[in-house]
């Protein structure tokens, strides 16, 4: 082949060795790829309705009226057997509004499709659950006296778990001494809870305070580890609060009220 290939004019063997390394880019250039395209997802207040039916509703307990929002925040993904390609992932690295994530990091369980959104879903009402035990052990109430339910359908994974014990904390308690705990401001953020209420990072910290600025909030409560993700193209007019605890976001919105001292990445 070689010797045959040395007797071609220079321009005629350069096209001819050309054409495999041309098909081997052409499969390299389309071949899927272990990766997904993420972006901002939806809002969701859970002090407001779902439905027509209260995110939050509580009984064993008086619950008081509240003003403004606390939004947990989402980011959206092409599906687990959705297939990406380098052409598409180059398009998209570039861009502030998307991310190119391993697969792994958005859907960690593997299996089908229907597999993983049952996965999502059953881990979103355990955040449930353990969200207002959270904030129930904040509060000093007894679970077995006073009752929570969460209404948020659609939504999987864990890491709505803070919101969700702020919201059941503004709806029994307030900042504590009669007024809102956010103030009256549209507050949001992310971050998983444990029954003891320590505050877990998250992913995709940096598309969730576009969608939450985009939908209006000016405050975002960020798991303090994930900070310097969340400074990454900050959205103007958005303010971070980074937090470790169901208590260091209590405090830090009740600081914010008051005019006092909060933290900040």
């Amino acid at each position: 082949m070689l010797t045959r290939l040395s007797r071609l004019p220079r321009p005629a063997a350069l096209a001819i060795c050309a054409a495999p390394l041309a098909a081997l880019l052409a499969v390299a250039v389309f071949a899927p790829l272990p990766f997904a395209i993420a972006l901002p997802g939806p809002t969701a207040d859970v002090l407001g309705s779902e439905d027509g039916k209260p995110v939050i509703s509580v009984s064993g307990a008086p619950t008081r009226e509240t003003s403004g929002q606390l939004r947990m925040t989402t980011i959206s993904a092409t599906g687990p057997s959705d297939n990406t390609n380098l052409m598409e992932l180059a398009r998209m690295w570039f861009r502030t509004d998307r991310a190119v994530m391993p697969k792994e990091a958005v859907y960690p369980t593997g299996g089908s499709d229907e597999e993983i959104e049952k996965h999502n879903l059953e881990e979103m009402t355990s955040s449930q659950t353990t969200a207002a035990k959270a904030a129930l052990g904040f509060l000093h109430k007894n679970p077995d006296d006073v009752k929570v339910d969460l209404n948020l359908a659609g939504v999987g994974g864990p890491s709505a778990g803070l919101l969700f014990s702020l919201g059941i904390v503004d709806k029994l308690d307030g900042d504590g001494s009669g007024g809102d705990l956010t103030g009256g401001r549209s507050i949001a953020g992310t971050g998983t809870i444990g029954a003891d209420g320590e505050v877990g990072a998250v992913g995709g910290v940096a598309l969730k305070t576009q969608a939450a600025r985009r939908d209006g909030a000016t405050v975002f409560l960020v798991p303090a580890a994930e900070c310097s993700d969340a400074r990454a193209d900050l959205p103007k007019g958005l303010r971070l609060i980074p937090v470790t605890s169901l208590s260091d976001a209590v405090n830090s919105l009740r600081a914010l009220n008051r005019g006092g001292e909060v933290p900040s990445c």
